[in-house]
């Protein structure tokens, strides 16, 4: 009789599969507050309005800073001026809300109809007086994470080449701000001599300020610093990129900026996993660390510290099954660090996958399933949703992380789900939160087994008598 042989290297597959995800121009609903002074305006049909309307309206007491610029039936049939229309909605912007940067985000028919927005965005800022970037953010793209990317590689074009002055450097990063705010310039300067020497380097992926400034100090304890983020707090402090500077990715889903810096500004990628969960956030500093010849310093004791605080968590989810249905682009990175935390995985369903970008991040996710004693899952590239549905019957995994077009169908088929869009929205990133990832994955077990503490099947099974 033959053995089946467990795979000694990850397996990929490609179905022909829809992407059921949103549509990438929803990036506006956390790019516009994390880059507090700018204004976006997307350029569609209302069925794209529509959208934003349902995705965004709670936070529409807000006052958020984002507009619909509606194409209508004359748009589409090229009748109307283009650059009269976009001019006069720019010039109302300006002058109600005065922005540093006009964010102008293309949708599908934009391209459809071929409308030349990098044609017209240098004659209107020339025009106006303030920057615009144009970034076309349409469902073109696999996920609707994409977005940011597409936006993020347009500002890659819009940094600095250079200062004047040192001091100018500093001061264009709100970061370095931030750390020597209400300190006395002789202690920062003191503090500074502690860097190691090493070259330039930026970091990329929209965090929240919390995060930002927590991955920052986490290199600070290296001796590592942060030149810049991108994008920044405000667009007047985009950070000053120059040919030799080193970048690094915080997000999976954000190759074409990775791209864009290394072609059109010729800097040298730092290809690390990400740092989402502890095992993450330590191989990430570590790699940075190895590319600037440094020893890193209480990585391995930082790291068992946090694995000790979420043991209360982890006890819940060790020994189940996970399956990703493919979503947000998250899919490897989250994989690879529920793994870790005792959790088995057979299939790890993703809208896109690039390889080289996340040629680390997937070394990681064999490591940790070589160290953990567990099979290898497959990976599979544009998933067909049938499919996919046929082998959840099949392998009955104890949660699936999937969008939310069918969270509820396998919710009333008694299969636990997961809404992948919270884990775009939550705060992931670094060592101290790893626990907000582990509380929404065992959020829906937690729930049954409190129900199961109500007596609720019991109840169930005598409604249905």
């Amino acid at each position: 009789m033959t053995v089946a042989q467990e795979p000694s290297a990850l397996q990929f597959e490609c179905e022909t599969g829809n992407y059921h995800t949103f549509c990438p121009i929803s990036c506006v609903a956390w790019l516009y507050q994390k880059i507090e002074d700018s204004f976006f305006l997307v350029i569609g049909t209302k069925t794209c309005g529509y959208f934003l309307q349902n995705a965004m309206g709670v936070m529409i007491f807000a006052e958020p800073r984002y507009a619909m610029a509606e194409l209508e039936e004359g748009d589409i049939s090229a009748q109307l001026n283009d650059y009269e229309e976009l001019k006069r909605l720019c010039l109302q912007i300006k002058r109600d809300r005065n922005p540093s940067v006009i964010v102008w985000i293309g949708t599908c028919t934009t391209e459809i109809i071929k409308m030349d927005l990098e044609g017209l965005a240098p004659k209107l800022e020339a025009e106006l007086g303030i920057p615009i970037v144009t970034a076309r953010a349409n469902g073109l793209d696999y996920a609707f994470t994409q977005g940011e990317d597409t936006v993020l590689a347009s500002m890659v074009h819009k940094c600095p080449e250079g200062v004047k002055q040192e001091e100018e450097k500093e001061e264009r990063n709100s970061i370095q701000k931030l750390l020597a705010f209400g300190r006395k310039k002789e202690d920062v300067k003191a503090e500074q001599a502690e860097y190691a020497t090493h070259p330039p380097l930026v970091l990329f992926g929209s965090l929240p300020d919390p995060v930002v400034t927590n991955l920052t100090l986490e290199l600070k304890k290296q001796g590592i610093q942060v030149s810049g983020w991108l994008p920044s707090k405000r667009y007047t402090e985009l950070p000053v990129v120059q040919e030799g500077y080193y970048v690094a990715g915080v997000n999976p889903f954000l190759s074409r900026t990775a791209t864009t810096f290394m072609r059109r500004r010729k800097c040298k990628l730092i290809g690390a996993p990400f740092p989402i969960g502890p095992d993450g956030t330590r191989a990430w500093i570590e790699k940075i660390c190895s590319v600037f010849n440094i020893e890193p310093k209480g990585l391995a004791e930082r790291e068992a510290q946090i694995w000790e605080s979420l043991e209360d968590y982890v006890k819940l989810i060790r020994g189940k099954s996970v399956f990703f249905m493919g979503d947000n682009l998250l899919e490897i990175s989250l994989a690879r660090f529920l793994i870790r935390c005792g959790m088995t995985c057979p299939e790890i369903g993703i809208p896109y996958m690039d390889k080289r970008y996340q040629a680390a991040e997937l070394a990681l996710l064999e490591k940790t399933c070589q160290e953990m004693g567990v099979s290898l899952p497959t990976i599979v590239e544009k998933p067909d949703n049938y499919n996919q549905i046929q082998r959840i019957y099949e392998l009955k995994p104890d949660l699936v992380i999937t969008g939310m077009a069918h969270a509820n169908p396998l919710e009333a088929r008694g299969i636990n789900t997961k809404w992948s869009v919270e884990f775009t929205f939550a705060q992931i990133h670094g060592f101290t939160n790893a626990r907000d990832i582990l509380e929404l994955a065992t959020r829906p077990l937690r729930r049954n087994n409190n129900l199961k503490d109500l007596g609720w099947e019991k109840l169930v099974k005598s409604a249905k008598v």
